[in-house]
């Protein structure tokens, strides 16, 4: 395993040395190569080239289990962001909530499928984002082998490979071309993926570095609550009006050759584990992860914050340590309550004004830049993506766009609805 935190650490100096790179596609519109951008494609490169033995199948797997767990470090430090905000959370609060209606926008989408050829999986590739719970709905409504969970499933692979890097880009071009505040971009962001999430924050940090913990908290808030609330607004909102739309478009638009599909392309996702793979024999291991990981961060943040080691180091250990009480917990409690809320009501609570750690959490969370933990998490993610690229490769072109569509669809609709309601509010 020591080869793979080597490599991750590799990965993640170049990303940093690198720096942020402007893409100006006119004098007006651009976007960032931001580290996390370079460390995923980093980590790809190296797994699929044949010049780097100490990278293999057995690495790719090791990765896939440690960015399982590493994701809830994300969440953790977004967390406490959150409970440092919490009484700016409180005056938009409801931006927050009716943004979230935005992720109907996926259905944009449904025409372009039904153009391209797909059929029947159109309804599991438009109606959401189609993350975990999205994916255990249309399975358990249509059945795993039905074409719908054929769609759900292309996405719900394709959205970590391509996801985190087309919100990384999506985020900064909109910010150059749409007259949104940032506040609304961030709580576009919370699409119910940390991975997404984080990227498509990443950008608007880097352009806002004065509003980081407001943007931070509103992207961390927005993303617990799609996943706490938006399985609700699938169900009884995205679903039943892609079904519909679907029995008004499918025999006008649907009329050129269906693709046909081989069914290798996709794999049974059993979403009802736990996200995080925490195992109760296992802390030891999970624990030495943590630590590793802390180490990794904590040197690319002197590198590309010029934070001191030993505060980068606290601060990992604050946000690994809020992450790891609420995985336990999560397994010790006799009900099914996800990870990602444990951990963002640890995280929060700890930072809320008054409370006796706030001053402690926040104090040394803040020295560790969230760009670099994304930077290095990705590194992980890519190795472990790398082995999944012939499957990649056979959903091809047409899952593709609409992969990226859906993302669109969910993020500039969210932050459409969300700027509407803070200036109707006067929060903005």
């Amino acid at each position: 395993m020591y080869k793979l935190h080597f490599i991750a650490l590799a990965i993640l100096i170049i990303s940093i040395l690198i720096g942020i790179r402007e893409i100006k596609i006119t004098d007006n519109i651009s976007f960032l190569l931001l580290p996390i951008t370079y460390s995923i494609v980093l980590g790809m490169i190296i797994y699929l080239s044949k010049h780097f033995k100490w990278v293999g199948d057995e690495e790719a797997k090791i990765a896939e289990g440690i960015m399982a767990i590493l994701l809830g470090v994300i969440i953790s430090k977004l967390a406490i962001s959150s409970g440092e905000a919490i009484y700016m959370i409180f005056n938009v609060g409801p931006a927050l909530i009716l943004q979230l209606f935005g992720d109907i926008c996926t259905i944009i989408a449904l025409p372009i499928a039904l153009l391209l050829g797909f059929r029947r999986e159109a309804i599991g590739m438009t109606s959401s984002i189609c993350r975990d719970p999205n994916v255990a709905i249309i399975i358990d409504k249509y059945g795993i082998t039905s074409p719908e969970a054929r769609g759900v499933l292309f996405i719900y692979i394709l959205g970590p490979i391509i996801g985190t890097l087309y919100m990384s880009f999506l985020a900064s071009l909109c910010v150059s071309l749409l007259p949104l505040h940032p506040y609304s971009f961030a709580m576009a962001s919370g699409v119910g993926s940390a991975s997404m999430n984080a990227a498509g924050l990443v950008p608007l940090v880097n352009l806002y570095p004065n509003m980081t913990t407001q943007l931070e908290a509103f992207a961390g808030c927005s993303n617990v609550l799609s996943s706490a609330f938006g399985i609700y607004m699938f169900i009884f909102l995205s679903l039943p009006i892609t079904e519909k739309l679907y029995s008004w478009l499918s025999p006008v638009l649907g009329r050129n050759h269906e693709i046909e599909f081989d069914d290798d392309t996709i794999q049974d996702k059993d979403s009802a584990h736990n996200p995080f793979g925490l195992k109760m024999d296992n802390l030891q291991k999970i624990l030495v992860v943590f630590l590793v990981f802390s180490v990794i961060v904590a040197i690319g943040n002197v590198l590309g914050n010029h934070a001191t080691f030993v505060d980068s180091l606290i601060g990992m250990f604050v946000i690994v340590a809020i992450t790891f009480i609420g995985l336990c917990i999560r397994e010790l409690i006799p009900f099914n309550i996800p990870s990602i809320i444990i951990i963002c009501l640890i995280g929060m609570f700890l930072a809320i004004p008054g409370v006796p750690t706030a001053d402690f959490v926040t104090h040394y969370a803040s020295q560790v830049d969230l760009t670099t933990i994304c930077a290095a998490f990705l590194a992980y993610v890519g190795i472990a993506l790398g082995k999944d690229w012939e499957k990649f490769k056979k959903i091809g072109w047409r899952g593709i766009l609409i992969t990226l569509i859906v993302i669109t669809g969910t993020y500039l609709g969210s932050a459409i609805i969300a700027d509407i309601i803070l200036v109707l509010s006067g929060s903005i």
